[in-house]
């Protein structure tokens, strides 16, 4: 059974990485992943054993997380978010005075920017 959060690791490295995969690999990998189909019904599809499928499926993720731990856009891409999302809370926070705000926002975003 595959857990939710190995879902959305798997999403993340699809999202960036996937075009880098053969049609042939993203096809069997969408419908794994995102389609929710089972090897049977996969390998039913493709025409091929249901250990090949548990095979190419294995590899795409090896592949997926090589480019990852080369790259690191979706490590990079998860950060920027973050700071995005204290961004927005600091600028929405009412407890602070206007310039209190104002003077966090432009730390926060110049903080933003180097990492750009």
């Amino acid at each position: 059974m595959v857990s939710l959060e190995e879902v959305v690791e798997r999403s993340y490295l699809f999202d960036f990485y996937g075009e880098l995969l053969t049609e042939h690999q993203r096809s069997i990998y969408q419908s794994f992943v995102f389609e929710n189909y089972s090897l049977s019904e996969i390998a039913s599809e493709q025409g091929i054993s249901r250990q090949g499928v548990h095979d190419l499926i294995k590899r795409c993720d090896k592949l997926l997380i090589s480019y990852e731990d080369k790259l690191h856009l979706v490590e990079r891409f998860q950060r920027l978010r973050k700071q995005v999302d204290d961004l927005i809370r600091v600028c929405e926070d009412t407890k602070l005075s206007k310039e209190q705000r104002i003077e966090v926002c432009i730390q926060q975003a110049n903080i933003l920017r180097e990492d750009l």
